[in-house]
């Protein structure tokens, strides 16, 4: 038996069968007689919606492969079965930006981001797992104009396809599924499908509505519909399905759940949905929103991963209570497996499954979590009991009776490769450094981002500036012109937020230049309060400059409330040296050096972020970033 305590994260292998008190016990039938139940597709984790595996990157090794082997090395760690990703939109999607493939209609480039290297590091470890994209958002391009993609379903289906395409022919990655979400059944996946069948990728699976179960009932009312969707997948569906999902016939998954703080009750909320998801639900995949808690900790949703690793700086990292309860059925099944019929509810409260390779191999999983124990953050969860019990399990060949304590996994099985991976201890925690510069000058970027600099609104890349002889060859460039299209709360202006939220008092110092005519503009900020979803409403001290010749210190990023203005000679194709400091109830700012404004009054907020960002969706570049923090 594999029993786990979430308090302890203990993997223990032991022998099946057990001697107990048999009168007490509820008895409970595991057997194929009246056949097999569902085929299992697997667990997963979510990198993405967005921004979630942002820090992860900039973890120096061998910190950085510890973490993925504890997500996707077999018989280690959690030894996913599944990874999904953002296929990036240029747009806020949750807690950050992550940047297109095809930041305009006549561009593309397949090594923007950090999902592809995610994908490839996860085939390392696991050469089959599972690959799905998702897109979140797009780039304005594809609405024409409207801040809705599905009004030209074959440009947005192109779109995604393209991406697929790029991911085999730049990454040798094959993508098994691909998303088509709720907002997006305008597309259609009949429009997908056609075009995925002309491209010659009649094996990639489309996943609809990859939000809700709706979907089902127009499946049932048109077969072409029904012939082109292979997957319905749910999101945070509380265990439950509906009976027109189940007509369908179609894999029920729930592709994307979870989404809660990973302490103790993080992983009895996952622990029960992983099982009562079959037992409830008859949904065969469950996905973890998200895969790794990688994103500055006070961005909306802080560490709702499977496991934390927040700190690239420090190279701590945490192996929380969700990564073995995921090790509790990836380690001992598989995908192709079958679950049984005979699996539910226990008497006194939990649930239980059992699972068969169909060559004599049985995993079964018992969890016991009680109601407060194992609260996820959505959907509400009712009432119920749970208390300590014997059950009794029969098989053909016998049976085995358990004492099942409360908030507890047990895993019974005939697999014995099972194991609870570790590496020593990583370094320990530690605040974002005090003093911090980055001069961007990178020749050959393993990645389109700068480290630690987490997009919030825009897309800030490594730049190479041919026209530039002097020190201003490699710099920063937010390159968007354009809003993307999102269902997020995003913001007008761009940004990119860096350091510690706690910061109260520090100098921000950074090298600017606009690209736009008149109206063009840039700030560098200190104490953001906000980010992620909450960007438009994010309060701070932002000292911009502007094409016009003029500057303004403002206590928020829409620049409403004006704390001061006046001339600073700015000029569009320029560099300037902007430098901010905030310290107290006052704030000053320099440009080249001298003096522009002082002692500017700053009631609100008390810390946060430092940031740089631009006016608008325009072209500007950044260079010789530096900070000191007391």
């Amino acid at each position: 038996a594999l029993r786990m305590d979430c308090r302890e994260s203990a993997l223990l292998v032991s022998v099946l069968f057990l001697a107990l008190d048999l009168c007490s016990a509820q008895n409970y039938v595991l057997s194929d007689d009246g056949g097999l139940g569902r085929v299992f597709d697997g667990i997963g984790g979510l990198s993405g919606g967005g921004a979630t595996s942002r820090l992860l990157v900039s973890y120096a090794e061998p910190y950085r492969s510890q973490i993925l082997d504890f997500l996707f090395k077999p018989n280690f760690g959690a030894s996913l079965h599944i990874l999904k990703v953002e296929i990036g939109g240029d747009a806020q999607t949750t807690d950050g930006t992550e940047p297109s493939h095809m930041h305009y209609e006549n561009d593309e480039n397949y090594y923007r981001g950090y999902e592809w290297w995610l994908m490839k590091e996860a085939k390392k470890r696991n050469p089959n797992i599972i690959l799905i994209g998702l897109p979140w958002a797009f780039p304005g391009w594809v609405g024409h104009g409207k801040n809705w993609p599905y009004d030209y379903p074959d440009v947005t289906a192109t779109y995604v396809v393209n991406w697929i395409l790029g991911a085999k022919q730049y990454h040798d990655l094959d993508i098994q599924y691909v998303g088509v979400s709720t907002e997006s059944m305008s597309l259609s996946p009949k429009v997908l499908r056609n075009m995925l069948d002309k491209v010659g990728l009649p094996g990639v699976g489309i996943i609809a509505a990859d939000g809700d179960w709706s979907v089902a009932n127009s499946m049932i009312l048109d077969p072409y519909l029904k012939n082109s969707v292979d997957v319905i997948g749910a999101h945070y569906p509380g265990t439950t399905t509906i009976t027109e999902a189940l007509k369908t016939q179609k894999k029920l998954w729930s592709s994307e759940d979870y989404s809660t703080f990973n302490n103790e009750v993080g992983g009895g909320c996952w622990a029960r949905i992983l099982n009562q998801n079959y037992v409830n639900g008859q949904m065969t995949a469950t996905i973890s929103w998200n895969l790794v808690a990688s994103y500055y900790e006070d961005l909306p949703f802080g560490r709702d991963g499977l496991m934390t690793a927040e700190e690239p700086w420090s190279g701590n990292y945490v192996v929380e209570s969700p990564i073995w309860i995921t090790a509790h059925t990836t380690q001992f099944t598989q995908p192709g497996w079958t679950y049984l019929q005979t699996v539910g509810h226990l008497a006194q409260g939990g649930s239980y499954i059992a699972l068969t390779d169909g060559k004599g191999n049985l995993t079964v999983v018992i969890e016991t979590m009680t109601h407060n124990h194992s609260v996820c953050i959505r959907p509400p969860l009712p009432p119920f009991n749970v208390t300590s019990q014997n059950a009794t399990f029969q098989l053909k060949d016998g049976l085995f009776t358990l004492n099942l304590a409360e908030d507890e996994v047990y895993t019974l099985t005939t697999i014995s490769t099972g194991s609870k991976g570790s590496y020593p201890d990583p370094p320990p925690s530690a605040p974002f450094p005090k003093v911090y510069k980055d001069d961007f000058d990178v020749r050959n970027p393993p990645f389109s981002e700068a480290p630690y600099f987490a997009d919030q609104t825009g897309v800030f890349e490594y730049y190479i500036n041919l026209t530039d002889p002097g020190p201003h060859v490699f710099t920063l460039r937010q390159v968007l012109t354009e809003r993307p299209i999102t269902w997020a709360t995003d913001a007008d202006q761009t940004i990119s937020v860096i350091g510690d939220y706690y910061w109260q008092n520090l100098t921000v110092t950074c090298d600017v230049f606009m690209e736009k005519m008149n109206a063009g503009g840039v700030f560098i900020a200190a104490r953001v309060d906000k980010g992620g979803q909450s960007i438009r409403s994010a309060k701070g001290v932002f000292f911009w400059v502007f094409a016009d010749g003029t500057y303004k210190v403002t206590n928020d990023l829409v620049g409403e409330t004006v704390l001061a203005e006046g001339q600073s000679g700015t000029e569009v194709y320029g560099w300037y040296t902007l430098s901010l400091t905030v310290k107290g109830q006052y704030a000053s700012g320099s440009l080249n050096g001298y003096p522009l404004w002082k002692n500017a009054v700053v009631l609100t907020p008390k810390a946060g972020w430092a940031a740089i960002g631009t006016r608008s969706f325009e072209l500007a570049q950044f260079d010789n970033f530096a900070l000191v923090a007391e």
